[in-house]
């Protein structure tokens, strides 16, 4: 979920839809909007000489978008075989018991609300469906449950609604937490530095080929971001409302409500460290 389109000092990225690396094939859902860009990416995840696949984020509950995911891995000559969640938002995971059901999969997520079977995802666990080793990564703080998925022999990191191929994520307060997400990103960032990660494969928007990059800049807009509404207290906002009226006055008001809860996620985190 979005707050912009590129933004000024943002790395660019390459297309949206089709295969992404020789392991990852995304196939865009048909539900554009301001908060998801052009659609959610659906990614289907396969050693190439697999006959097997795994899934991540079957997206909205969209029956011609559930069919074409399964259409494309079939087209490929793959079936199938598991279905993960980077989280429990709906542009996410609102297709996934009928994805499951279509695909007779079990669904994996770290929120035990969100799974169907027996198997969860937890810090550490590597997934091995489809032949592909795929890393789980806990990132909180987009929203308490949000993961990652890192793979090691594409030397890239699918990251949901942490990372965006475009614009910047919301902290969705009171379940998302500032300090959470800004210490996922430094984790994002360690997996650039000592796993060589370079290509990011996001929930939203264009793939990233400088994932580094793509990292650091979001460092940085946070930090920007938490000093202007710094000030903006120490200048008399004090309601959230009137913080995202002055602090966010370049975002789309249709937005508003979103940079709310980022704002409310800011103020927390300033009080919690003794800043405000």
């Amino acid at each position: 979920m979005t707050f912009a389109g590129s933004l000024p000092g943002q790395p660019r990225g390459g297309p949206i839809g089709g295969a992404a690396t020789a392991r990852a094939v995304c196939v865009l859902a048909p539900n554009p909007s301001p908060m998801t860009l052009d659609g959610t990416n659906t990614w289907i995840v396969s050693e190439p000489d697999s006959d097997l696949a795994v899934v991540i984020d079957p997206g909205p509950l969209d029956e011609s978008h559930l069919s074409a995911v399964i259409s494309e891995a079939e087209k490929a000559g793959k079936r199938v075989a598991l279905t993960l969640l980077t989280h429990g938002h709906p542009d996410h995971a609102e297709g996934a018991t009928r994805f499951a059901e279509l695909t007779r999969t079990p669904v994996r997520a770290l929120d035990p609300a969100m799974r169907l079977g027996d198997e969860g995802l937890e810090a550490g666990d590597v997934i091995t469906d489809g032949g592909t080793e795929i890393r789980v990564v806990p990132t909180p703080g987009h929203t308490s449950d949000s993961l990652c998925f890192h793979i090691p022999a594409d030397a890239a990191v699918l990251t949901g609604d942490t990372v965006l191929g475009r614009g910047t994520t919301m902290v969705a307060h009171p379940d998302g937490r500032l300090g959470e997400y800004l210490d996922s990103l430094r984790r994002l960032r360690s997996l650039t530095v000592d796993d060589g990660v370079s290509t990011v494969l996001p929930g939203h928007g264009p793939v990233l080929n400088d994932a580094r990059g793509a990292i650091e800049y979001y460092l940085v807009h946070r930090a920007n971001r938490l000093a202007q509404v710094e000030t903006a207290v120490e200048a008399g906002h004090r309601t959230a409302p009137d913080i995202v009226a002055h602090v966010y006055a370049d975002v789309d008001r249709s937005l508003w409500p979103a940079a709310e809860l980022s704002v409310r996620a800011q103020l927390d985190y300033l009080r919690e460290h003794g800043l405000i």
